[in-house]
């Protein structure tokens, strides 16, 4: 299983930072963040794949959790 992700690059004034994110992706592994597979450009969107990663988003799951400033510096950290 895989996560994908669809960039519409037509809305990006800043494409070369889209390129820079992806060079940091291939060059950086880690068990704790999500790790990128490949990437296609299909007319003007940019498609991630990435490691699947059951639970939703982090950004999904911040939203509705309460997280004292030591947990999320604990988070950070990690």
């Amino acid at each position: 299983q895989v996560a994908l992700k669809k960039m519409p690059l037509h809305k990006r004034s800043r494409k070369e930072l889209v390129v820079n994110e992806i060079q940091i992706m291939k060059e950086n592994r880690h068990p704790n963040i999500v790790n990128y597979i490949d990437s296609y450009l299909v007319d003007e969107d940019l498609w991630l794949v990435m490691e699947y990663v059951d639970g939703g988003t982090l950004t999904s799951i911040l939203v509705r959790v309460f997280l004292e400033e030591r947990m999320i510096a604990a988070i950070s950290r990690e």
